[in-house]
């Protein structure tokens, strides 16, 4: 349930009134039913024309998709399928639900299946793939998204699980992602203190140390959320260890391959505790972290004198930003950087939706073509909080300031990874994590902690 509130308060926070300024504007020069006029806007209109004139005739074809996507972004979606309609006569039909985990394994069972799932995470794709429930992608998939998105082999990886033989094969194809590894500040309250924002943790180190020594506090930062306290530190330490381990030790303890208590773990978790566990860093001093609301934690980057400088916290954040605040003004972000020593390049923290097919037509083999090209993912850009890893859209069809800069953060990342929360049993990642989390805020050894949320996998094998 936590993980599909966070992704809604992104989506919130993201339909702005600039998002539906944007829209009038998209519908006021429409062709037709189509949301943006071919041949004008920020749109690669030249690629998908190249497409749309050796499109597969499809007209009499219905294609089926079935996703977690509710209104408005069910429509957003279905502007941009209208063009892959255009081209091939099909009739795309999208069906979501707030239920749509449930409902995707009866009708896979049931053999009643769509022709294309999106998938909120890959967790339950890959044991779909494992029952021969999907239907792998086009040969030279795997080739195109390694060439075609940042931190491309991420992204096959992340798409990449065994069939019922055991072979892996891609079966996910990532469209719409977000991103986690952000911190937020008020660019005023920076410009006020001479302060730079830092490129390498190493430099934000220095300048947390640097706020201390004025006299001031670097961070905001709060664990409560109700049933769910500890998810934000969690968030944390999965940026802290793609930070000082290479993805690969990351996926191993994402898996459990490598222990929850391994030393390079609970090295981690210290990393966290570094900003978290010292009175001077912390907004209400470090005993007010765990029960600090995390929706309340950022308002202090806007309070007069400032509480806190900065707030690491996902893109869904300005959700919970007083009545007001302006971006570019009031508020910013930066990437949280890494460590210039340790040569891991920009791993990126974050989460996304999958497109897969469990139900092969020749529609739906064309639909998954469609979604290579440049303005599928545009189209989205230019409506609604959707980021993409494609190296080949035009960052200017993003549909406001804050997205493009997110959108250039994506681009930026060497690695990506999900979550490791999300992917973990829920009795961990939803469960001993989260309040291992919060007893570490407390003032447990960070190893104690470890082996006590090891202990608690142990128990769910």
């Amino acid at each position: 349930m936590m993980r599909r509130t966070r992704e809604d308060y992104m989506k919130k926070s993201l339909m702005t009134g600039a998002a539906a300024l944007a829209l009038t504007a998209g519908f006021a020069h429409a062709d037709g039913h189509l949301a943006f006029a071919p041949g004008e806007g920020p749109f690669s209109w030249d690629s998908y024309t190249a497409w749309a004139e050796n499109a597969p005739d499809l007209s009499g074809q219905t294609i089926t998709i079935f996703g977690p996507w509710l209104s408005p972004e069910d429509g957003y979606f279905n502007n941009a399928l209208a063009y892959f309609e255009e081209a091939t006569g099909a009739d795309v039909v999208y069906t979501g639900s707030d239920g749509f985990e449930q409902q995707i394994v009866i009708d896979a069972e049931a053999g009643s299946a769509p022709n294309i799932a999106v998938f909120p995470q890959p967790g339950l794709a890959a044991v779909m793939a494992a029952k021969g429930q999907l239907s792998p992608l086009a040969d030279g998939t795997s080739d195109w998204v390694r060439d075609n998105y940042a931190a491309g082999q991420s992204w096959v990886d992340l798409g990449t699980y065994a069939d019922e033989n055991g072979a892996d094969q891609m079966y996910g194809f990532f469209y719409n992602v977000n991103v986690k590894s952000l911190v937020w500040y008020s660019p005023e309250n920076f410009e006020d203190a001479g302060y730079e924002v830092p490129e390498t943790m190493e430099d934000l180190k220095a300048l947390t140390e640097q706020i201390v020594a004025d006299g001031e506090v670097p961070w905001c930062l709060g664990l409560g959320s109700g049933a769910a306290t500890g998810w934000p530190a969690t968030d944390w330490v999965e940026d802290m260890m793609l930070r000082t381990q290479t993805p690969e030790v990351y996926d191993q303890w994402v898996s459990n391959e490598m222990k929850f208590d391994d030393p390079r773990v609970v090295a981690a978790i210290e990393e966290f505790g570094w900003f978290a566990r010292d009175d001077a860093k912390v907004s209400g001093g470090a005993g007010a972290v765990a029960s600090t609301d995390f929706r309340d934690s950022p308002k202090g980057l806007f309070s007069s004198p400032p509480q806190c400088y900065m707030h690491r916290q996902a893109s869904f954040v300005p959700a919970f930003f007083p009545e007001g605040v302006e971006f570019g003004v009031d508020t910013d972000f930066f990437y949280f950087p890494s460590y210039a020593d340790k040569n891991l390049g920009n791993p990126v923290l974050g989460g996304g939706t999958l497109m897969a097919v469990t139900n092969a037509s020749d529609g739906s083999a064309a639909v998954m073509d469609f979604l290579k090209l440049p303005i599928s993912h545009e189209i989205m850009m230019a409506q609604t909080g959707f980021l993409t890893p494609h190296n080949g859209v035009n960052l200017d069809a993003y549909l406001n300031d804050t997205q493009r800069g997110l959108g250039e953060i994506l681009l930026g990342a060497t690695t990506f990874r999900f979550d490791g929360s999300d992917l973990m049993p829920g009795g961990v990642g939803a469960g001993s994590f989260w309040s291992g989390m919060v007893d570490y805020a407390g003032g447990k050894d960070a190893a104690t902690v470890a082996s006590e949320i090891q202990t608690s996998w142990d128990a769910l094998k």
